[in-house]
């Protein structure tokens, strides 16, 4: 390819390659830049005032949030749905694919070269024929004979009004979409893996709760056939009590249902069949953490559901730019430059070289209106972004407020439920000493027991409930996720990894 440049024409594309390259990889580019909107943000949530203490505007969960919660077994298993979840993986090949886009679009900028070569021999003959192909007898023949050729093209349409690199920027966003759906899957993976061990080990208490009831049923029952035989109750007070027992066994084996499908459906949180986890019994978590919700502000930049949603405005404003950059003519530069031969002996030969540069110019004179049709359906897209943006914002703000009103109410109700227990079990161990001095009949002790039951699964369903809300809470607020984390434009076209 040397004998390309041997010419003063050769020398001139060749110093003012460079320069137009650099032209069209940082020139202007239509369309408009992108500019976060502004939002009208409250100062405080309305609900943690009076009951939380303030906290900086950098408070909030971080990291492995789940650890807040104190039960080793859920620390231990929270970490295996980033690996062996199958939504979350699928999110992360989503991502890797949005990352090869992006390679693939700026690929765009650069040069096309192509290379080829090729080489012949051939001949024909008949007759005698001597060693330098002369006639002899009835016969002529031809030598054998050799050519070759060796070219190399270059085409290129430089991204002179920057239509290929908003259409980068466009990708680049929607990659940074999927990294933050990436993000935003693996948090909600892990609050639903959270979340039902919390209902396990609720389905665990129920089942304690039910067994004890059962036990307790069955003294009383002795108690009921011991004065029964004594001559001074009627046999239906016997019927009674074994009754009252028979439906504490039923809701004992009911509660057991519950508890089967939570496993069940941790087991597959977990990338596992169900036939493959076994978790054995346990108490119900005690600890109710409370994670400090931060400043409203704060919030925009630890949602990973917000952060999609602002890179969804940025991706759209790119592609008003690729629509504005269809108006504009383009420009497309090709060179070739090359050697042919005969024979193959002579075809990198300064005589037998070929070359050719050449320029073409192509735009539209007129097109029905699609193109403006383009832009302004471009244009209405960011804005549906822009109010999906603003929606997403709301109901973040709606969720924690959520959170923090069902944990402010239930922490009030639970201190209710705990004082409405310790009075039942009062109540029914007087109506049982009264049973035995005779003084009240055996619907006293049996309502007595059934307000003691109600009570007690009460409260445990408080506790559930307050559990189920701080897990909500952990997760409206991001789990630890920062939007800084996202993969920049830098690095997503350097394909650097990305893990949330």
């Amino acid at each position: 390819m040397l004998p390309l440049y041997k010419t003063d024409l050769h020398k001139t594309v060749r110093r003012a390659l460079p320069a137009l390259c650099f032209f069209a990889l940082s020139g202007c580019m239509v369309g408009p830049d992108y500019h976060r909107p502004k939002l009208v943000l409250p100062a405080g949530y309305k609900e943690a005032a009076g009951w939380l203490p303030a906290q900086p505007a950098a408070a909030g969960p971080k990291g492995d949030w789940w650890t807040a919660f104190g039960d080793p077994l859920l620390d231990k298993m929270e970490p295996q749905v980033m690996v062996n979840n199958a939504t979350v993986a699928a999110d992360y090949y989503a991502y890797q694919q949005a990352t090869q886009i992006v390679q693939e679009t700026r690929g765009g900028l650069f040069p096309t070269v192509g290379l080829s070569g090729s080489a012949t021999r051939s001949g024909e003959g008949g007759g005698n024929v001597g060693a330098s192909g002369t006639r002899t007898g009835n016969g002529f023949s031809v030598g054998p004979s050799t050519s070759g050729n060796f070219e190399g093209t270059v085409d290129w349409t430089p991204d002179i009004w920057g239509m290929i690199r908003r259409e980068v920027q466009s990708n680049v966003a929607a990659a940074q979409i999927s990294a933050a759906d990436l993000a935003n899957a693996t948090l909600s993976e892990q609050g639903l893996l959270a979340a039902d061990y919390v209902n396990l080990r609720a389905s665990d208490a129920l089942i304690a709760l039910s067994q004890a009831t059962v036990v307790a049923d069955q003294q009383a029952l002795q108690i009921t056939i011991n004065q029964f035989n004594a001559g001074t109750v009627p046999p239906s007070d016997v019927i009674t009590a074994r009754t009252q027992l028979e439906g504490a066994q039923a809701q004992l084996i009911n509660a057991g249902v519950a508890r089967a499908q939570f496993e069940h459906a941790i087991a597959v949180l977990l990338g596992k069949a169900p036939a493959e986890l076994t978790i054995p019994p346990g108490s119900q978590i005690m600890t109710v953490p409370v994670p400090p919700p931060g400043l409203p502000s704060t919030l925009l930049e630890r949602r990973p559901d917000i952060s999609a949603a602002e890179r969804s405005m940025a991706e759209a404003n790119a592609a008003v730019g690729v629509a504005v950059g269809a108006y504009y003519p383009q420009l497309t530069l090709s060179a070739m430059g090359g050697y042919a031969a005969n024979p193959i002996g002579g075809l990198f030969s300064v005589s037998n070289s070929l070359w050719s540069l050449g320029a073409s110019l192509s735009g539209t004179l007129f097109e029905g209106g699609t193109r403006s049709a383009s832009v302004a359906a471009a244009r209405d897209f960011y804005d549906e972004t822009t109010q999906t943006y603003r929606q997403t914002v709301l109901t973040a703000f709606q969720d924690v407020e959520n959170d923090l009103s069902n944990l402010r109410i239930l922490a009030q109700q639970a201190k209710v439920e705990a004082a409405a227990v310790a009075d039942a079990q009062k109540a029914l161990q007087i109506s049982l000493n009264e049973y035995q001095a005779g003084t009240v009949t055996y619907t006293t002790v049996v309502t007595a027991q059934v307000t003691l039951f109600s009570d007690q699964e009460a409260a445990l369903v408080v506790q559930q409930d307050r559990l189920l809300a701080s897990v909500s809470l952990f997760q409206d607020l991001g789990g630890g996720f920062l939007a800084a984390d996202l993969p920049s434009a830098a690095q997503l076209q350097a394909h650097l990894p990305f893990a949330p």
